[in-house]
């Protein structure tokens, strides 16, 4: 069977679900870097000072975000055993000894526990070349169920400062596990950090679960439920006080996709024959179509501007991607390296579109590629195997994405420059249809 097949029935209702899923269970993604750049720049983290010598912090927080700077590829943490001294005020640091190492900033804090029974923490980054701090920061009263936000805070802050990018380590990603209870499968559609920590379930249920995309906000998902024996397209808030159907149409109901102000939502529906693109109007329900196409015309993505969007449709014979303006209704082939191009996925500053490519000469199997929309050029940017559902990160920098390895269904994540490769699993289960959230506050 073709992935193209196969996509066509994992997106929509109207055909038979025919997933071999086996086992899922819902727990933290565990992560493991399947390759990294030897480019990578030597970084210090030292470990935070801590006030009780009889018990240990809550959470490592140099670990943490050593763990997050590692994993963009482009900077290497220097190994805990290589550090000359364990410093955490500035006076402390003796530069030469720094220097010597070869890295040209250090971070250094201290976390201590309160009279409250919660944490106050304080982080110091330093340029070490010109002995000097550039970031200083201080946090109070913080319980211990969000120190993790915090270390993933200041792990954006440091990237910010070396990149000039904002970092995204302190946001979440969607996901959908299926494993057995009790013999019978169980789909859990889970919201975690971006470094896969601190899965919650939002939905659990005998049918399956597909496609999230979030609200620009962040504070709602939209996704396909079979719950009612068919596909209906769900929204639901992640405080847990509104969930509603928004579409239940007869025929397919799928392949949800907020537009960039959070005013409309696109979709694939069939009711008038023919699966085709359409557009809702988030405040009055009302739906304009966007194709008329006996192919089956799916997968739509927005681009940044909200002006446009891309999507996937074999009315050339073999699926491809499509652009379709809004404001002419203009249709455009976009993919023409190789014979299959799906899953369109559009990066933030809109340069990039990302999306699953087949019938390549020189690739095997399905992997994510890159088009880029300036110059045109087209890469292949992934290694591993059955490569699905592309999404990019809010700063544009990576790309989680849903995979196969050892005939498991994994999350894998890849940066744009293919320099790092990390791959997510569920230790008894199987993990699909990734999502990566928005910012949750502005800068």
């Amino acid at each position: 069977m073709s992935l193209y097949r196969i996509n066509r029935q994992y997106r929509f209702i109207t055909f038979a679900f025919l997933f071999a899923w086996f086992s899922i269970a819902r727990a933290d993604l565990t992560i493991e870097i399947d390759h990294s750049s030897d480019n990578a720049a030597p970084i210090a983290i030292v470990p935070f000072e801590w006030n009780d010598p009889n018990d240990a912090p809550p959470q490592n927080l140099a670990q943490i975000i050593g763990s997050d700077l590692y994993r963009s590829g482009k900077f290497r943490p220097i190994d805990d055993a290589k550090l000359p001294a364990r410093p955490s005020k500035l006076e402390d640091i003796n530069y030469p000894d720094w220097r010597a190492l070869g890295a040209d900033n250090m971070l250094i804090g201290s976390i201590k526990k309160n009279a409250q029974g919660n944490y106050d923490i304080e982080m110091r980054f330093v340029d070490i070349l010109r002995q000097e701090q550039v970031i200083g920061k201080k946090w109070t009263n913080i319980p211990a169920r969000l120190l993790r936000q915090v270390a993933h805070v200041i792990s954006d802050m440091l990237y910010k400062e070396l990149t000039g990018i904002r970092g995204a380590y302190n946001t979440k990603i969607a996901y959908v596990t299926l494993r057995k209870v009790d013999g019978k499968k169980q789909y859990s559609l889970e919201i975690a950090d971006s470094d896969g920590y601190n899965a919650q379930p939002i939905l659990k249920s005998s049918e399956p679960i597909m496609s999230p995309s979030w609200s620009p906000d962040g504070k709602k998902l939209a996704y396909v439920s079979f719950e009612n024996g068919r596909s209906e397209i769900v929204l639901q808030s992640l405080d847990g006080k509104m969930r509603k159907i928004i579409a239940q149409f007869k025929g397919i109901n799928g392949a949800p996709a907020w537009s960039p102000d959070g005013k409309q939502l696109a979709l694939t529906l069939s009711k008038d024959g023919s699966a085709d693109i359409y557009v809702m109007n988030m405040q009055t329900g009302k739906l304009r179509r966007l194709t008329r196409n006996l192919a089956i015309e799916t997968e739509s993505a927005w681009a940044p501007n909200g002006h446009s969007l891309f999507f996937n449709s074999d009315r050339r014979g073999k699926p491809q991607i499509f652009q379709v303006f809004l404001d002419t209704g203009e249709i455009r082939r976009i993919s023409f390296v190789g014979s299959y191009n799906a899953n369109p996925a559009a990066s933030p500053d809109g340069r990039y579109v990302a999306m699953v490519n087949g019938g390549n000469s020189d690739t095997n199997g399905f992997k994510i590629g890159l088009l880029d929309l300036y110059t045109n050029d087209f890469r292949v940017i992934t290694k591993t195997y059955l490569d699905e559902s592309p999404s990019f990160s809010p700063n544009g920098e990576m790309i989680l994405y849903a995979m196969n390895k050892n005939d498991k269904a994994r999350l894998a994540v890849v940066s744009i420059d293919n320099s790092v490769t990390q791959v997510l699993s569920v230790k008894d289960g199987e993990v699909r249809a990734p999502s990566w959230g928005p910012y949750l506050d502005s800068e």
